[in-house]
């Protein structure tokens, strides 16, 4: 097995949105903000070669939508995923399967493109299967007055209609293997969303967990740094916690999503509870 990190794309957010109840004079030391309080953000999916499978985690904004959309989230920088593919030797018709961590528009709106011929919407990877799960489904197509604006039909319905949707059952005890020969498993949380996944891999002897939006980035590691977007901001600090003390006893490797600069962290128990250690790039820790 082998894995890289792909990076779809740079947008921005409202920081205090990011940040919930804390203080803009704290979270603005790692997260400044600019002019209009909005602060870098990154859209890092995870590519997992193994064998004959190509996983990719998550797949960014897309570019599906329009100018006033795009707008609204002050795209920045030159990262694409069609780069980065390229990068490791990879394109988008390698991919045999897209695991979709949860359907918010920053993490599935690349699965769906508009066809050139304007037929309609279409799947962008043509040769995979899409994982989600039926909770999260259910959630997603039926949404709540809350999330409704990051559940768009455009991303999410035109994967059921391509007849390549797939859902992972949900565990009976503990986390759940997606894929008998993959050394991978997943945990769900359910404070952001519900039935958020997050991945857990073995790696080159270390674990590797995608935090997703449990942790976007290195500026949420503590406890009561909730973003303000959850749906069940409590249920977050709950399976936050138990989620940061799995990470320090077992000296696991976080992998950010959202953080537009740093792709891996290890984390610390101070006297002021856990907290970040060091940042690494993957090619400080696994040479490329």
């Amino acid at each position: 097995m082998k894995l890289y990190p792909i990076q779809c794309g740079n947008f921005k957010l409202d920081g205090g949105a990011m940040f919930g109840i804390v203080p803009k004079s704290i979270w603005h030391k790692t997260n400044p903000a600019d002019e209009r309080n909005l602060i870098d953000l990154g859209t890092r999916s995870l590519l997992i070669e193994d064998g004959k499978k190509l996983i990719l985690v998550d797949c960014g904004l897309g570019n599906k939508q329009n100018e006033k959309f795009f707008g609204h989230y002050a795209l920045w920088g030159n990262e694409s995923l069609d780069k980065n593919l390229k990068k490791y030797g990879f394109m988008r018709d390698d991919i045999t399967d897209v695991f979709l961590t949860h359907l918010h528009f920053d993490h599935c709106g690349g699965a769906i493109e508009w066809n050139d011929d304007k037929t309609g919407y279409r799947p962008a990877f043509r040769n995979a299967q899409f994982w989600s799960n039926q909770n999260h489904w259910n959630w997603a197509v039926n949404p709540n007055p809350r999330e409704k604006a990051s559940f768009l039909k455009e991303n999410i319905l035109p994967i059921q209609e391509s007849g390549q949707l797939n859902f992972v059952p949900l565990p009976v005890n503990g986390n759940y293997g997606f894929a008998p020969d993959l050394k991978m498993d997943i945990i769900f949380v359910d404070g952001h969303t519900e039935k958020q996944m997050l991945p857990i891999l073995k790696y080159q002897g270390k674990t590797i967990i995608f935090a997703a939006d449990l942790i976007p980035t290195i500026g949420h590691i503590p406890l009561v740094y909730v973003v303000g977007y959850d749906t069940r901001p409590l249920l977050t600090m709950e399976e936050k916690e138990k989620f940061l003390k799995q990470c320090v006893d077992n000296e696991y490797l976080l992998f950010f999503e959202h953080d537009a600069y740093h792709e891996l962290a290890t984390l610390k128990m101070t006297e002021r509870g856990i907290r970040l250690d060091e940042t690494f790039s993957f090619n400080e820790v696994f040479g490329y």
